[in-house]
């Protein structure tokens, strides 16, 4: 018998120890039985129903977190520790990521196209761009709205006029909304021209200054206080996409 069908008729074994209480059931146990599953495992599931049964399973395996999982008797750790087990990536909170701004351009170019397509416009047209701008502009307002203080916090490490008049970090994330929306259906084009005029042109210099002058290392605050974006390119492409589309509406009046 080849070892594939022996290990298809005796699959390995895991023992899986995890919180499954009335009121709480541990998200990471049920994400390292998929996992062990997934991966061939057989899981000897055992359910840690009361916080007084966690505390001494804790106490007897000397471990501070569950679920722990172990693998023919070895202690393998917890769900992080079985990805690195398996030669999985893991995540760290604190590293570097553009995922947040990815989404967010994504998102906004497919809303774009579907506002072009249930206007009857050209799919791709200067029309898709703008709505794409103001889109944009729009979902990253959003996302610093989630916690203004935190973001007007983070902003404060770079942006000129903020370290000057500390409210204006609270209020640019409603400027940027505000300005989005009125580009957005094409009204009032005498204040959003000028905000976005205003907050994309101090945005532009302070990343600039900080980034290739200043020559500082400090997260973006362009898609909320808590992301792990790094200031630079993308904060002043969002600020050059604000100053580029004022100064084309400008041109079109």
């Amino acid at each position: 018998m080849s070892p594939n069908a022996a290990t298809a008729t005796h699959p390995r074994k895991a023992v899986l120890y995890r919180m499954v209480m009335p009121g709480h059931t541990c998200p990471y146990g049920l994400k390292a039985r998929w996992l062990l599953r997934h991966k061939g495992y057989e899981v000897e599931d055992h359910w840690l129903t009361s916080r007084e049964q966690t505390d001494a399973f804790k106490r007897e395996h000397d471990v501070k977190t569950t679920p722990q999982i172990f693998i023919e008797g070895k202690r393998i750790g917890g769900h992080d520790d079985l990805r690195r087990f398996f030669g999985m990536k893991v995540a760290n909170p604190s590293d570097t990521s553009y995922v947040p701004v990815i989404a967010v351009f994504a998102v906004g170019a497919l809303l774009a196209l579907a506002v072009s397509w249930l206007t009857a416009m050209p799919l791709v047209s200067v029309m898709t761009v703008e709505s794409f701008i103001a889109i944009t502009m729009m979902l990253v307002a959003m996302l610093k709205l989630q916690d203004v203080d935190r973001f007007a916090t983070m902003f404060l490490n770079y942006d000129l006029l903020a370290r000057r008049y500390v409210p204006y970090g609270k209020a640019y994330p409603f400027l940027e909304l505000g300005a989005g929306v009125l580009m957005l259906t094409g009204l009032f084009h005498w204040l959003s021209i000028p905000v976005a005029l205003f907050i994309g042109g101090i945005g532009t210099v302070s990343v600039f200054k900080a980034v290739y002058i200043d020559k500082r290392e400090l997260k973006c605050a362009c898609v909320g206080g808590s992301s792990n974006v790094p200031l630079g390119f993308v904060s002043l492409t969002e600020n050059l996409m604000m100053v580029a589309m004022a100064l084309w509406m400008l041109a079109r009046l």
